[in-house]
């Protein structure tokens, strides 16, 4: 019994310790001491990355396609929540511009009730790769995949914006880029002049404000000076009419239509709509939240390593992942569409002063404030003016700079990868753009890699061994991985075999690791070797994992290979082989037979 219940605790304790911790930023932030001065610092960077938050959450929440709330309940419940459970000190979660390319074709093919539903089992499925701890692997896809996809992702967020900035009258954008382009070419003579002075005066703010203060956020500013403006303007000349947030969304309270958004903080729903959540809702939207996770995990991850690179610290990206999915599941239970770690309101709270998740969770209690408080002056906001917020956003996400960089001084191989991806994302989507330019990323590695791995001939008299090997001896070297994208053209070497070897020696010590592609052709060319009447010495050590050469037992086998623990003892082998039957190689039963050399 006693047995039992010590397996027991032990299996418990694994179990316990394969998971990622919940809350372990928080955790480790209290553990080094929580003080009021750090709460002081934590509250006052939460302010402020509160106010850049409000008009972006509501800006992105449009561009998909959602009433402008539900960004902002996205940003209370998601920011809140993946602060508390996750493994970031500075992350701020929120809605991103990132998702506004997987989002919006999701509202407009099931509607809200499928972009709730989809951002739920988007967070089931991070849920799980961070208890499985996949965070690790999001390091490995590569640079001109994340590039390519992010400059492409911008590009199709700004051609969005330009139905706002215009003023155009186009009551629905097509899902295609190209169909989207021909859509607003054919709107191109009802545009708004009123609508492009608002945009182009909110970008102009938004450009120069920065550069003569950083003590506002200049979002902030912009926003409400804007607003104020053409609130002004069309009271003195009511013709000058300009698209606002009260215009465009309406919203009932208590029976009663309010104009914009509702002074109610996020309130618990059911993210399918009225019902039970059918198994052909899941099914069709196992796509969408397959690409919202992938999506969420690689932005929010990329966004916690840029924030460690601020700060000196180092975040846990398994417990991040889980925390992320934790958010994710329950925003949707409050109107929130999905989330994932933003890099500039990140960037923001660190230059704010934040020193843990604390700030996070301030950001997201003061957008509720201004929910409560300020609900009636979001109608005001104009359209074209966070249209301008989003153009500005796009630009900064695209790196265009850096992009070009790239494409100027990055290997052929890696700059076709780059075009690809941004070329996919544009046209088609993300999901695709990631799977092959990762497909083919990998391609290139393995080719690189292959070239790494050589096979010779080597002459004997150069070898390190004891004395001489006589004649009729043949050794053959193979240096590198030999893993399946090197393994056949490495093999290749054994089509040189003469007629004057009799015995091949196969020198594997250079070889640091083998996969099952490479043990399959490795037996291929013994088999080849045994057909041409060739005994074989495998020289070690043996490539890693050895429990693979373990289980094939290359001798049992192949009635023609011997293993020798290294060149020394193969060319001791190989001479007394020689010497059993000097007219003829002998198989290696016949020499098993007669007696195998003790050096083996």
């Amino acid at each position: 019994m006693g047995q039992r219940k010590s397996r027991i605790a032990r299996g418990a304790a694994a179990a316990k310790a394969a998971l990622p911790p919940l809350g372990v930023a928080l955790r480790r932030s209290i553990a080094q001491g929580y003080t009021w001065g750090r709460l002081r610092d934590d509250v006052m960077a939460g302010v402020v990355v509160g106010i850049v938050a409000l008009p972006l959450s509501m800006a992105l929440a449009i561009a998909v396609g959602a009433p402008p709330q539900h960004g902002l309940y996205t940003t209370i419940v998601a920011g809140a929540a993946v602060a508390l459970t996750g493994g970031s000190k500075h992350q701020v979660t929120g809605p991103t511009a990132a998702f506004v390319v997987i989002l919006a074709p999701i509202v407009t093919q099931h509607g809200l009730s499928g972009l709730l539903t989809a951002g739920m089992m988007a967070g089931v499925l991070l849920t799980i790769m961070g208890g499985m701890r996949f965070g690790r692997f999001m390091q490995f896809i590569p640079h001109p995949v994340t590039t390519g996809f992010t400059t492409g992702i911008a590009t199709v967020i700004a051609t969005l914006q330009i139905k706002d900035v215009l003023g155009l009258p186009i009551a629905k954008m097509p899902d295609s880029y190209v169909e989207k382009w021909i859509a607003i070419a054919s709107a191109r003579h009802a545009v708004s002049l009123p609508d492009f002075a608002v945009a182009a005066t909110t970008l102009a703010l938004l450009v120069v404000l920065p550069r003569f203060t950083r003590k506002w956020p200049p979002q902030l500013v912009a926003i409400v000076a804007v607003s104020g403006a053409v609130a002004l303007v069309h009271r003195a000349y009511p013709a000058f009419q300009v698209a606002t947030i009260g215009t465009r969304f309406h919203s009932t309270v208590n029976g009663a239509v309010v104009a914009g958004i509702p002074p109610l903080p996020p309130l618990p729903m059911l993210p399918w709509g009225g019902g039970d959540l059918s198994l052909a809702q899941v099914r069709d939207l196992v796509g969408p939240a397959f690409a919202i996770a992938m999506l969420g995990a690689i932005e929010s991850l990329l966004s916690a390593v840029i924030a460690d690179g601020m700060t000196g610290k180092r975040h846990d990206p398994d417990a991040e992942l889980v925390g992320l999915g934790i958010g994710n599941v329950l925003a949707p239970f409050f109107g929130g569409i999905a989330a994932t770690g933003a890099l500039a309101r990140t960037a923001t709270n660190v230059r704010a002063g934040a020193t843990s998740p604390v700030a996070s969770v301030v950001h997201s209690v003061f957008v509720l404030a201004a929910i409560l408080l300020a609900a009636p002056l979001v109608a005001y906001v104009p359209m074209a003016a966070l249209a301008a917020l989003l153009l500005l956003v796009a630009w900064n996400m695209s790196e265009v700079r850096h992009f070009v960089h790239t494409a100027q001084v990055a290997p052929r191989s890696d700059v076709f990868v780059l075009f690809t991806c941004f070329f996919l994302t544009v046209v088609f989507d993300m999901v695709m753009a990631v799977g092959v330019g990762v497909v083919l990323a990998a391609l290139l590695f393995m080719s690189r890699m292959s070239e790494l791995t050589s096979a010779r001939i080597v002459v004997v008299d150069d070898l390190d061994t004891a004395g001489p090997v006589p004649k009729g001896i043949a050794v053959y070297e193979i240096a590198g991985p030999l893993f399946f994208g090197a393994a056949a053209q490495a093999m290749r070497i054994f089509d040189t075999v003469g007629n004057t070897a009799r015995i091949v020696v196969l020198a594997l010590g250079s070889v640091p690791v083998i996969d099952a592609t490479g043990l399959v052709a490795l037996e291929s060319a013994l088999r080849r070797l045994h057909a041409a009447k060739k005994l074989v010495i495998i020289a070690g050590p043996l490539p890693k994992p050895q429990r693979v050469f373990d289980k094939i037992a290359l001798e049992e086998h192949h009635e023609n290979v011997f293993v020798a623990g290294s060149l020394s003892e193969a060319f001791q082998l190989g001479k007394d082989l020689l010497l059993l039957t000097p007219e003829a190689a002998p198989t290696s039963s016949d020499a098993r037979a007669g007696g195998r050399p003790a050096s083996v």
